[in-house]
């Protein structure tokens, strides 16, 4: 039973010790937050030049491999594009294709 005892206030001891030393990881210093602050915003830009990469590689691979759907476009105003299996596609900002039901294709306006 003693051991038990012991065992079980050393398992509370080690708990405490550990949430402890993780409230100590923040940063409550100007420089820590601005430290914070810039590497947000280097990871925001980051996400957003590899969004418009994706979306510029996927286009441009698009146009070689797929047909364009002429006189039609996407429900944000893009290209619509036709693969092999004749599905209609198009490239969101983060460069993903997103497969279109007919009723979500619509007429491009005449100019």
């Amino acid at each position: 039973m003693k051991k038990r005892y012991l065992l079980g206030l050393f398992a509370i001891a080690a708990m405490t010790l550990f949430s402890t030393s993780a409230s100590a990881q923040e940063k409550k210093t100007e420089a820590g937050k601005v430290i914070q602050k810039t590497g947000k915003a280097v990871e925001k830009g980051a996400n957003a030049v590899g969004n418009k990469t994706a979306e510029v590689a996927v286009k441009g691979s698009a146009k070689v491999a797929d047909q364009t759907y002429k006189g039609k476009m996407a429900p944000d105003g893009t290209n619509v594009y036709i693969d092999g299996k004749n599905r209609k596609y198009y490239v969101n900002k983060k460069g993903a294709k997103v497969y279109l039901k007919a009723s979500e294709i619509k007429n491009r306006p005449v100019q």
